[in-house]
């Protein structure tokens, strides 16, 4: 199993309404079978402001099926509505034994 992390610094201009449309818009990779575990996740409110504001935490069965994934019009799509809205990011992908 694979865990994919992936945390983002959103721009501080309209921050509030791009956090919401990061959700909405995450939400729809909800619908690719090849995600095994699905959340997404907000930096908690008063914790420190240096933190990413928001966090992809999949899970898949394996690199092939998180490849599956990063190749998916779905996932571009978001890719591109992410890159448009961030400063920052961070990924990791390890694996769950």
């Amino acid at each position: 199993m694979i865990r994919h992390i992936c945390m983002f610094t959103l721009k501080e201009e309209n921050k509030e309404e791009n956090i919401l449309a990061f959700f909405e818009k995450a939400e729809k990779l909800r619908e690719l079978k090849m995600i095994k575990k699905f959340q997404i996740v907000r930096n908690a409110e008063k914790t420190p402001a240096s933190n990413y504001d928001v966090a992809l935490i999949f899970d898949f069965d394996t690199v092939e099926a998180l490849d599956e994934y990063q190749k998916s019009p779905q996932h571009v799509a978001f890719g591109q509505f992410v890159s448009s809205v961030r400063v920052e990011r961070a990924c990791i992908d390890h694996e769950i034994k």
